[in-house]
This record gives structure tokens, C-alpha cells and sequence, in this order.
């Protein structure tokens, strides 16, 4: 019989050695390591689903949106919607083309729905070749259906989405009037969800007032043609009035329009894991300072450094690998939850249409159970290095628990993250989106939490000597706050709990209010009128006659009616399209209409013949538009170009707007429909009396009419469902923050056991302990709430004036909601001094003289 190596003994030795120390702690502290664990999960968790759930809608709604183009090489789309036909002949001819499929592309209005539903018009011979999932299945008694002039052919999720089947008639809108086509089948394939209608480009351009109109030309290449030289020559050929796209500019677009808001998302859902990360410090921090004699010992019996060290790192991993693998499985129940009855936007809107099913992510599951492991291990590295830094003999002593804490008394570290902080909020954006302003935040939420045990000891050591200056603190106030005052370490670390947490919902609080308040301003000032009346909505379709128009305008009770027509632009295939407003302007006072952010170009200053234009603050980010720059648009036969004449606040078109005199419109485009007015009420006449004039007319069923208190009231109901997980993710950084608060008093309450026996044996009553816990906990949270604020005030400008218009392309106001905040902090504050004494009354009803006996 061998005896085995020696090292191989050591290594099972301190295998063994690990285990049992693990297992003790977590036997010792199971509610501690609990919150820990649970904390960690939640953060996991909701990035987790916010990660699944857009994944999901955004791969679903790019495949939709490919599912259109089929095999299209390119599309030739006119720069404005819809273009004439004639240019079809010369492209069917160009070299190089095999096949060219004519489509016409519309958003119709549904009677009594708030949605449009997409119609294609398609030539079926071409369109089989190209798109053939985009045929439609006509019944066996009917196949020439396909080319009927009354057929319609939908997809399932349209059938029912209108409630309709095959052989039932729909209804549809064209402007004023009802188009009514027959069902005559379902499509071949489409994606879950997707609401598309099908049918005969010859009757989709009679039935819908496009004769002679086309949205798109597929193209398909001979083999062997460069794409990418033959689109480059055909844009030089063709020029500005034309856009050609491939198939990725479809799905560049959807990233685009989407992508600030998956981002926000998911930095907002880190915020707990970041939360749960200080939560696994403060947890760590106070074991290694409780067990400091134990360590030390094992030290003096044989453990090295670097075994203490890793010891102290694992239990910090297995936490961090618990909460995870936890978390990754709360996160995907609730993203099936979330997809199944609240819809694929999250509050967005940015991906209607779709159906779709989460799935099992391998890259996200491993960056997240990633993710969990590492924000917990680094919550355990400040503590595990100090502990394997710690001389033993010095840490055997009694009363060297807090010289442990006192390197995080050292401020230049965090005075370096404030800086930098500093200097990466006057970044621009990286690839669209405000990294610096993100990393900003996050260096500085370390950098003030790392300043807390510096600004721990000059409060309450300022605090102490003024009251025992004045003798006016009593025995419990002396004792208190030379604890504190004393002690900076521990009380940083119970009163870093509250500030992350408290920072973290001062940021969030503020930076939503300012925005509700922003746009509740916003429509005030956009909403001047007394009626709007709107004509097929969110339709291509839509738009009054200039017949239709006057009979409107002399309902009697209207003083005015001023008409708008709203189009589209697309200035870069790879980017949504931006918004073109046609509407009554005053050049010389643009803001009675507009909300401007800054200096506005008087008419004197144009030249003659050059048109002004207003553009959003997002055409100054996406465009480069500039105050006074002469710029040049796809407006009339060949362009134009016009002057930038002042900038004007969007909360709605993130993608960028123009707005231009309607005159002007009207002119270069010889397009006089109307798609909005809106309506000033005589002196002494009643709104309902207009209305009821107005649903007189015969086009009056048509029109949705709103007063301007109903457009604000749907306008903020449609704003609070976008920030609903902002405001999820408040209540959950509250939580955690509760959580943390109970954790790290119950803990420095119990590790006090022997400093209360002292106490007892001096003769300090039971009740004054508890008294002085109350005090300690109350006075260490409402310091924590008053950084909490300053820190949390200085991220919400970040997120204000950093983040939100590098993100989302517009500016806001400041608002504080200081009933929230008030709320939130009495909560908090209230919770520390009811757990301060409740963990108080565990630790003394230990017995005095064998608490103190512990001391060596």
C-alpha cells in the first residue's frame, strides 16, 4: 500500500478546509446569503427577459419585413411615397435586370381600428418569381381570383385580427371613402402575427386612387452582375428623387428605429444587478470583518494568502452562480409571460404586427450567468484582499475590525471615477447610441459610493464634536455618534446601501418626470386649437379633397380651419423615414405654432425664392442640419433646395421631421389633400355644436375628431405604458434597496455582540441599546438619503441632457417630483430603524458575560 503524494493531500485538505468553511457560513447567515442570492436573480432576471423579449420581436419583425422583399437583389423606391409608373418599362430593360416586380406599398385605415393594415399591390406573374410567399391561395371553384377586381387575399393574423373569413367582405378607407373587397383566400406564408393583405396591383391602384402610381420596383440580377457597382451606377444615373436599397437596409432600418430603446432597456434592467453587485460587497465586506479572527487563525495554522483569498472569492462566485442560474429561469418565465399578454414593445410600439416566441438564447444565457458571476466576485474582491492582506497577529486583536475597513477610506480612486465621469459625459454618441453617457453613470455611482467612508467620517466626526461642544446629546446621542463618528467603515457600508439604491430611483424619478412634464408643455403649446380632426389615420390613404376641404371649413361655428398634410421622406435607405409636415406657418413667428429650442431665421434673411423650413432636433443629430444652412429635398420634379430656418421640439418622431408652409408643400408637389386640421371654434359657439355640424357632412364618419384634453390625456396614457418597465424596474430598485438596508444592519448588528455585552457590564440598559441602534440606523439613513439625492441629482443630469438626446434625439426640461422622492425616503427610512432594532433585540439577548468572553 502507497502512501499518496503530499500535495495531493494538502489540495484534498484544503478542499475539505473550503467546503466546511462555506457550508458554515451559509448554515450560520442563510437569510443573508438568501437576499444576496435573490437580489442577484432579480437583476439577472429582468435584463435577462428585456434581452429575450426584444431579441425575439426584432428578429420577427426583420424576417417579416425580409419576407416582403423575397428575393429582391434591390429596390427602387422614389424618395417620396409613390412615383410614376412609367419609369417601370426602362428598369424592366436596364442590362443586367432578369426580372423587375412592380409593387405598390400602402397602409390602409380599417373602420373602428386604431392600426392600419398593410396592402400590397403586386404583379402576380413577376411576383412568383421574386416574392412567391406572397401569393395568394384562391379557392378551387375561383382560380382567377388573384387578378379579380374585388379580391382581397389576407394573411391568418389579419383574418383574425379583422374578424373576418374567406368569402366575408372588409371594409377598408380611402380618404373619405369605404373601399369593399371580397376575401377570397389566405396568403401562402407569412410569419406569426404578420397582418398583410394581398391583392392585384391594377386594382389596388384603381380602388385606392393610385392610377398610375408605384411604391416599389423589386429587382432581380442576371448572374454574375456586381450589385454593388450596378447599384451604385443606377443611383448616379437616376439621382437624388430615387433611393436603392437591398434587403439588409430593410432590417439596418429596423435597427435603427428600435435600437435606443433596446438599449435603454436593458442598461435600466443592469441597474438592479448593479444594485445586487454592492449588495454582495456589503454582504462580504461585513463576514470577512466578523470572521477577521478566524481568518487570521487559519492563516497562523498554515493558509496562505492567495488560498484566503480564493476561498473568499468563491463564496462570492457560488452567490453570484446561485442568483444567476436563478435568475436566468425567473427571467424566461417572465419573458413568455410578458410576450403572451402584454405584446412584443415593452411600452415601445416599435414592433407592431408580430407574434413572437422566446426562445433559448445561448449568447445572451452565458452573458448573463457571466455577467451575475463577475459583478459578484468583484463585490467580493475588496474584502478577500484585505482579509488576505491582513497581518494575523493584528487581526487576532479585538477591535481591529474596523482598521480592515480603512483602506476604503482612501479617496483618490473615487475621485479619478468622478472625474472621468466628467469627461465622458462631453463625448458624442457611439454608433448611435450615448456609451459615454452609460459609462458616465456607472463611474459615477462607484465613484460617490467609494467616497462614502471619507464623507461617513467628517459628517458624523464634525456632527459628535459639535454636540459634546454643547452637551446637548444625551447618553444614547453621545454613544451613537461616536460610533459613527469612530467607526466610519462600518457606517459607510450600512449607509452605501441606501445611497446606491436611493442615487438609483432619484435618477430614474427624475429623468421620467422631466420628460412627463416636457411633453405635458409640449402639448400645451402644440395643442392651440379648439378641435382636430383627423382623416384615416396612420394611413397612406388619407387626406381631404379640396371640394372636401372647403365644404369643412364652412360648417357654421368654424372661425378657422387650418389644414396640414402629413408625407414622408426617405433621405437614406439604411435609416427610417423622416416625417414631412405641410402646415400654416408664420415664417416670421414660427413658435406660435412650434415649440422652438433656440434662435429662429427671420424672412429678411432669405434670399429671393428660397423656401424656409423647420426641422425637429433630430435632423440636427441624424442630418447634420444646421441653423441657416441651404439644404436640398426631394420635394417637386427635381428637387429643391431650402433654407434650415429653426429648430423645433419633437417628442413624437425620433427619426427626424421637416415642416414646411403648406403653400409651399402644395406648390412643388401639386399634392392639395389634407390629412389634419385644426379647428378654431367662433366666439360664443360650442365645440359639440361644431362636431355635430362636421358629422353632418357626407364624409363625416370618416373624420376622427378629438378635443385637445382627450389627444393629451391618450398621449400621456400611451407615455406611461413606454416608461411601464422604467417604473418596474423604480419598485424593484426599491426592493432591493430595502433588502440591502435589512441585510447589512442585521449583520453589523450581530457582529456587535461583544461591543453590547461591554455595554451591558457598564451598566447601559437593554432599552437604551436598542435606542441607540434606532438612532444609529436612523441617522445613518437619512445621511444615505441626502448623498443618495446629490448623487442621484448628478446622474439624472447625465440622463437628461446626456443620455436621452443622444439616445432619443430631443431635449427636455428639469422637473424634481419631490412627492415621490419624499415618499420613497420616509419608507426607507422608517424600514432601517424598525430593522436596526429588530436584529438589535437578536443580538442583546445574547448573554452579556459570554459575549464579552469572546473577546480575546
Amino acid at each position: 500500500m502507497h502512501a499518496e503524494p503530499r500535495p495531493l493531500l494538502r489540495m484534498r485538505g484544503h478542499r475539505i478546509l473550503a467546503r466546511w468553511l462555506l457550508g458554515a457560513e451559509w448554515r450560520s447567515h442563510r437569510g443573508r446569503a438568501m437576499v444576496a442570492i435573490v437580489t442577484i436573480a432579480l437583476g439577472v432576471a429582468l435584463g435577462y427577459a428585456v434581452q429575450l423579449i426584444n431579441s425575439a420581436a426584432f428578429n420577427e419583425f426583420s424576417a417579416a419585413a425580409r419576407s416582403l422583399s423575397g428575393q429582391a437583389d434591390l429596390q427602387v423606391r422614389g424618395a417620396r411615397p409613390g412615383f410614376d409608373e412609367s419609369v417601370y418599362p426602362g428598369l424592366s430593360n436596364e442590362p443586367g435586370v432578369a426580372l423587375a416586380s412592380p409593387i405598390l406599398a400602402l397602409d390602409v385605415s380599417v373602420p373602428n381600428q386604431n392600426s392600419p393594415l398593410p396592402v400590397l399591390g403586386i404583379d402576380i406573374f413577376k411576383a412568383s418569381h421574386i416574392a412567391p410567399d406572397l401569393i395568394g391561395v384562391p379557392s378551387p371553384d375561383h382560380p382567377y381570383d388573384t387578378l379579380a377586381a374585388d379580391t382581397v387575399f389576407l394573411s391568418s393574423a389579419a383574418q383574425q385580427w379583422l374578424k373576418v373569413k374567406i368569402g366575408d367582405d372588409v371594409l377598408l378607407r380611402n380618404g373619405t371613402e369605404i373601399v369593399r373587397l371580397r376575401v377570397a383566400g389566405g396568403l401562402l406564408r407569412t410569419r406569426p402575427g404578420q397582418r398583410l393583405a394581398v391583392m392585384d396591383i391594377a386594382t389596388a391602384q384603381w380602388k385606392f386612387s393610385s392610377v398610375g402610381k408605384l411604391s416599389r420596383i423589386d429587382l432581380q440580377l442576371e448572374r454574375g452582375v456586381d450589385r454593388e457597382r450596378f447599384k451604385r451606377n443606377l443611383q448616379t444615373r437616376l439621382g437624388s428623387q430615387w433611393v436603392i436599397a437591398e434587403t439588409r437596409d430593410t432590417e439596418s432600418r429596423t435597427d435603427r428605429l428600435s435600437r435606443a430603446y433596446r438599449i435603454n432597456m436593458n442598461v435600466l434592467a443592469l441597474v438592479a444587478l448593479f444594485t445586487g453587485a454592492f449588495l454582495v460587497f456589503s454582504t462580504q465586506a461585513l463576514g470577512v470583518v466578523r470572521r477577521r479572527a478566524q481568518f487570521a487563525m487559519l492563516r497562523v495554522l498554515g493558509l496562505t494568502r492567495g488560498q484566503l483569498l480564493r476561498q473568499i472569492l468563491l463564496e462570492g462566485a457560488l452567490l453570484g452562480l446561485l442568483g444567476s442560474l436563478l435568475g436566468l429561469a425567473l427571467g424566461y418565465v417572465m419573458a413568455s409571460i410578458a410576450l403572451r399578454f402584454f405584446g412584443s414593445d415593452l411600452g415601445g410600439g416599435y414592433f407592431p404586427g408580430v407574434q413572437p416566441q422566446v426562445g433559448f438564447e445561448p449568447l445572451a444565457s452565458v452573458l448573463f450567468l457571466t455577467l451575475g458571476i463577475a459583478v459578484s466576485v468583484l463585490g467580493s474582491l475588496a474584502p478577500a484582499l484585505e482579509a488576505a492582506r491582513a497581518r494575523p497577529a493584528t487581526a487576532l486583536k479585538a477591535g481591529a475590525e474596523e482598521g480592515a475597513l480603512a483602506r476604503l477610506a482612501t479617496p483618490w480612486p473615487a475621485l479619478a471615477c468622478l472625474f472621468v465621469a466628467a469627461v465622458l459625459t462631453q463625448l458624442p454618441p457611439w454608433f448611435d447610441a450615448p456609451i459615454g453617457g452609460y459609462l458616465a453613470v456607472a463611474l459615477l455611482l462607484v465613484g460617490g459610493i467609494a467616497l462614502m467612508p471619507r464623507v461617513t467620517a467628517s459628517i458624523f466626526g464634525a456632527a459628535s464634536r459639535a454636540f459634546a461642544a454643547r452637551q446637548r446629546a444625551g447618553a444614547v446621542g453621545t454613544l451613537a455618534l461616536a460610533r459613527l463618528a469612530n467607526a466610519p467603515g462600518h457606517a459607510s457600508i450600512a449607509m452605501g446601501g441606501v445611497l446606491s439604491s436611493f442615487a438609483l430611483i432619484v435618477a430614474m424619478a427624475i429623468m421620467v418626470a422631466s420628460f412627463r412634464v416636457s411633453v405635458e408643455d409640449w402639448l400645451s403649446h402644440l395643442l392651440s386649437a379648439d378641435l382636430y380632426v383627423r382623416v384615416a389615420p396612420n394611413s397612406d390613404t388619407g387626406g381631404l379633397r379640396p371640394d372636401e376641404q372647403t365644404l369643412l371649413a364652412s360648417v357654421p361655428g368654424i372661425k378657422t380651419a387650418a389644414f396640414a398634410r402629413i408625407s414622408h421622406l426617405t433621405l437614406d435607405p439604411a435609416r427610417p423615414d423622416l416625417a414631412v409636415l405641410a402646415r400654416e406657418i408664420d415664417a416670421a413667428d414660427p413658435g406660435a405654432n412650434l415649440q422652438m429650442t433656440g434662435a429662429v431665421l427671420p424672412p429678411s434673411a432669405l434670399h429671393d425664392g428660397e423656401i424656409p423650413v423647420w426641422v425637429s432636433e433630430a435632423m440636427i443629430d441624424l442630418y447634420g442640419y444646421r441653423l441657416g444652412q441651404r439644404v436640398q429635398l426631394p420635394l417637386g420634379e427635381r428637387g429643391h433646395v431650402f433654407v434650415v430656418a429653426g429648430v423645433w421640439r419633437d417628442y413624437v418622431r425620433q427619426t427626424g421631421a421637416i415642416q414646411i408652409r403648406l403653400a409651399d408643400y402644395r406648390r412643388l408637389t401639386a399634392d392639395n389633400r389634407a390629412t389634419d386640421v385644426a379647428v378654431t371654434v367662433q366666439a360664443g359657439t360650442s365645440v359639440e355644436r361644431v362636431i355635430a355640424g362636421l358629422r353632418a357632412l357626407p364624409f363625416g364618419e370618416s373624420m376622427d375628431l378629438s378635443l385637445p384634453d382627450e389627444i393629451r390625456t391618450r398621449t400621456l396614457v400611451i407615455f406611461d405604458r413606454s416608461f411601464a418597465v422604467t417604473y418596474l424596474l423604480e419598485a424593484v430598485a426599491i426592493v432591493i434597496g430595502l433588502f440591502g438596508v435589512a441585510a447589512t444592519f442585521s449583520a453589523q448588528t450581530l457582529a456587535r455582540a461583544r461591543e453590547f455585552g461591554m455595554l451591558r457590564h457598564v451598566g447601559v440598559a437593554r432599552t437604551q441599546i436598542l435606542a441607540i441602534l434606532a438612532l444609529e440606523g436612523g441617522m445613518l439613513t437619512a445621511c444615505g438619503i441626502a448623498m443618495g439625492f446629490v448623487l442621484g441629482f448628478a446622474i439624472s443630469l447625465i440622463l437628461v441632457f446626456v443620455v436621452n438626446p443622444q439616445s432619443f434625439h430631443w431635449s427636455m426640461s428639469l422637473h424634481i417630483p419631490w412627492p415621490v422622492l419624499g415618499t420613497v425616503a420616509l419608507v426607507m427610512l422608517v424600514s432601517s430603524c424598525s430593522t436596526a432594532v429588530i436584529a438589535g433585540r437578536g443580538a442583546v439577548s445574547v448573554d452579556a458575560v459570554r459575549a464579552v468572553k469572546e473577546d480575546w
